[in-house]
């Protein structure tokens, strides 16, 4: 990986390309140069635009090799696959309790916030 010789003079965040710097760059001045054509919405980078317009056109990249259903996006199909791995990586702390889901364990930890109050 190269050098990050490449500074951004409004936070000092050292980047390895010019180009990396000013994608870098519209944080800072919310430039959002790519539009979806179908809906308005603009981005920052031209990746997130092409993803984001799979919602318009259907498209969808990802599929389960176990049973053939698609997704349009990565992670949710590594969300899917804990279906047949039956893998659960959060964990609750206070209960015990895992989910296949990050959602599904944010919703549940509000039943220990409710039960502190």
């Amino acid at each position: 990986m190269g050098e990050k010789t490449h500074e951004c003079m409004e936070c000092g965040k050292r980047v390895s390309t010019s180009g990396n710097l000013t994608r870098h760059k519209r944080i800072h001045t919310e430039e959002k140069p790519y539009k979806c054509t179908e809906c308005g919405k603009c981005f920052f980078q031209k990746c997130n635009l092409i993803s984001h317009q799979r919602i318009h056109t259907g498209e969808k990249l990802y599929k389960c090799t176990e049973c053939g259903e698609s997704f349009r996006w990565n992670s949710d199909l590594t969300s899917h696959k804990r279906i047949h791995t039956g893998e659960r990586p959060y964990q609750c702390l206070e209960g015990g309790k895992s989910f296949s889901k990050r959602s599904l364990h944010f919703s549940h930890k509000r039943i220990h916030i409710v039960e502190k109050t």
